[in-house]
């Protein structure tokens, strides 16, 4: 199992700076996040998630670059596709896209007349841009139409280093009533960011194990033998040890991306992050 780390709290340079600790410091990923003005306790200084990445390539050289997660239906599909190419050859192949639909207390789609906010809307603008932004990735000129994204030709003839890059969508999950068509568009692609349906919980080893066997038995035929990553986002315990026992115990029920995730404005900040990450992540 690989572990990251989000940079949740802080100036730019804290950002950046993080993300050199975190390779320092044994961890495998950096992640950023992606907003554009939120209100109440999280009004503060957001920035675009591509230049903090674009930034961490380039003081880092071995881990993993990402957000958590990017909001693709406010992202324009041509300018999404660029600016991960960007990151993804600037970093030498090391960008993954966790996607979701976005949350839509985010200005970027309250204050701005014609954005998708129907939860339906903003699902079909995601797998339209995803499938747009995968043609992009091919090198060839390629015309686009869709119920969302209609567009003429477009063509960028340097592909992603590794001909594609990772994408990880958000998947709700729910044992007893599983959404098969959210879930199916996380098959479709490389990874999953599970959460559980209706409750804002964290996922037990129980829900990830019945997750992983649903997955395994849905995969699409010829996708068997594709990687495919399960990513958790939580908090380990201080104490090397029991980090160590909660991080196997999700290790063997398919988790292959733990993720530490601070996200308290009241007791969490830039110095309180960069403490936790010079612990380093557990030793498996």
């Amino acid at each position: 199992m690989k572990f990251g780390f989000i940079s949740s709290f802080g100036t730019i340079d804290q950002h950046v700076g993080l993300a050199r600790e975190i390779e320092e410091h044994g961890w495998d990923g950096f992640f950023t996040w992606d907003a554009i003005s939120l209100s109440g306790e999280w009004a503060m200084p957001v920035y675009d998630p591509f230049g903090v990445l674009a930034a961490a390539a380039a003081v880092t050289e071995r881990i993993t670059l990402g957000a958590m997660v990017f909001a693709v239906p406010r992202h324009r599909p041509w300018e999404l596709a660029q600016r991960a190419l960007t990151v993804d050859r600037l970093s030498g192949g090391r960008l993954v896209l966790p996607v979701g639909v976005g949350v839509t207390d985010d200005r970027g789609f309250t204050s701005v007349p014609g954005q998708a906010t129907e939860l339906k809307d903003r699902a079909a603008l995601l797998d339209e841009t995803l499938a747009w932004l995968e043609k992009s990735w091919s090198g060839e000129e390629f015309e686009f139409s869709g119920e969302q994204i209609t567009t003429g030709p477009f063509r960028f003839p340097e592909p992603p280093v590794n001909g594609r890059i990772p994408v990880w969508p958000v998947g709700v999950w729910d044992a007893e009533r599983p959404p098969t068509k959210n879930l199916r568009r996380a098959l479709r692609w490389d990874g999953i960011v599970p959460q559980l349906r209706g409750t804002a919980d964290d996922l037990t080893t129980d829900d990830i194990a019945a997750l992983v066997e649903w997955l395994t038995a849905n995969r699409p035929d010829g996708a068997e033998d594709r990687p495919f990553d399960v990513i958790l986002q939580g908090k380990l315990s201080d104490d090397p040890a029991q980090a160590a026992e909660q991080a196997r115990a999700m290790a063997d029920a398919g988790v292959t991306w733990w993720i530490e995730s601070w996200w308290d404005p009241a007791k969490d900040s830039a110095e309180s992050l960069l403490k936790k990450v010079r612990q380093g992540p557990p030793t498996l």
